[in-house]
């Protein structure tokens, strides 16, 4: 049951509601969209998938008719009594509304005891999209699979080739665990209200292992302290973490900037150092 712009702004006028700025709110009123969505999301029958910010239940009703389960996270309780009504409406008795920031633990009980394997499909609030999805790659290998909305600028950040501008840690903790790619563009005309920006569909496919073995506290501790100074060399940056002689170990330019370097050349720098520990130890 994919709701027009009209029927968007007739459900949320009987709520009284109006779209939250602060929760990121930009609801999708185009048919053509959410299949293109869920296509993209390359779902089974048997799936199961979690949704996050499903606001006025458009994407959900149409994941609902594809799959097995649908578990949804909505932080807005003002929009649970309208969602709930979308859901009744399309029958759509597969679906488990679970009130609660996604950005925090307290949902995360009903994704079981990790036998079963979630899709996380969504149209994500602008404003917690890449912490979340980061801290999800992190944490919950529950979820196989990422097919998301986001501002185009960040999707492209997710995505970006190394020595590119939008190249950086969230590039980088993605090509770890994920291979990755911008399925389409979305125009800003299908959302309600318009945002600013225009948007796309990502898609991130968790790899079987990660696309490395160096232990990703200490690579990302690495590629941290290095991109808080973006502009600096590696030499200088990393001076007081990083023995001098570890970047020709690592056969890495010590006065290349942290942007020039692909995952495969910050772990062998990660190698290194974690090598010079020990030996020093």
């Amino acid at each position: 049951m994919s709701l027009t712009r009209n029927e968007v702004i007739k459900l949320l006028g009987q709520h009284g509601l109006v779209p939250s700025r602060a929760l990121g709110q930009n609801f999708v009123v185009d048919l053509n969209t959410i299949v293109a969505v869920v296509r993209a999301a390359c779902l089974s029958p048997e799936d199961s998938v979690v949704e996050i910010g499903p606001g006025l239940g458009s994407l959900t009703t149409a994941l609902a008719a594809e799959v097995q389960r649908v578990l949804t996270v909505e932080a807005d309780s003002y929009l649970l009594a309208p969602l709930q009504e979308v859901l009744e409406a399309s029958q759509a008795v597969n679906v488990e509304v679970v009130h609660a920031d996604a950005t925090t633990q307290q949902w995360r009980e009903h994704l079981g005891d990790g036998s079963q394997r979630w899709v996380l499909v969504a149209n994500l609030p602008y404003n917690i999209a890449v912490p979340l999805l980061l801290d999800l790659l992190d944490s919950e290998p529950r979820i196989g699979s990422f097919t998301v909305m986001l501002q185009t600028e960040v999707a492209e950040r997710l995505v970006a080739d190394v020595g590119t501008k939008a190249y950086g840690i969230p590039s980088l903790k993605v090509a770890y665990w994920c291979e990755a790619r911008i399925v389409r563009s979305v125009a800003a005309s299908v959302f309600y209200p318009r945002p600013k920006v225009s948007s796309a569909v990502v898609r991130l496919e968790r790899r079987p292992v990660p696309a490395t073995d160096v232990d990703p506290r200490l690579l990302f501790d690495l590629i941290r302290a290095a991109f808080g100074q973006r502009r600096k060399m590696l030499r200088r940056s990393l001076s007081t973490i990083v023995h001098p002689h570890c970047f020709a170990r690592a056969d890495v330019d010590p006065t290349a900037r942290p942007e020039q370097l692909t995952l495969a050349q910050w772990a062998c720098l990660a190698k290194a150092h974690l090598a010079d520990a020990h030996s020093r130890s």
